[in-house]
């Protein structure tokens, strides 16, 4: 359990790390009036990001698996898009474009990945002893 709740808050900080850069790189959603909020915006937009993909994305892709087959998988990105458009619009202060939430669904699904390998190696590192 606790290794459990130690994941969802990498995955938590790294999303708001993540959700920075995006917005950073794609310059979309971010207003200069909210200077004195950077921080503590995108760290609940993160939160909401990593409860909606926890609880949301599963149902997403299952009601969207003829799409996901029929374009082999690649339909996957735009479910990663709503994913991120959702959280965006339910977090304050934060927006940003369909377009530009699919881009950011692929930097926090290469952000995912990588946590979920570096945590998937630990295991198995103690496994092995």
């Amino acid at each position: 359990m606790q290794r459990q709740f130690a994941i969802f808050l990498v995955r938590w900080l790294l999303n708001s790390f993540g959700l920075w850069i995006a917005v950073r790189l794609l310059g979309t959603g971010y207003s200069n009036a909210q200077v004195d909020a950077n921080a503590a915006a995108f760290l609940v937009a993160g939160l909401i990001f990593s409860i909606v993909n926890a609880v949301l994305r599963p149902i997403v892709v299952v009601l969207s698996l003829p799409a996901i087959l029929l374009t082999l998988g690649l339909f996957v990105i735009v479910v990663n898009g709503i994913m991120v458009y959702i959280s965006l619009k339910l977090a304050p202060g934060l927006q940003m474009s369909f377009w530009n939430s699919i881009l950011t669904g692929m930097i926090l699904s290469l952000i995912n990945y990588i946590v979920s390998s570096v945590f998937e190696m630990n295991t198995r590192r103690k496994e092995r002893i």
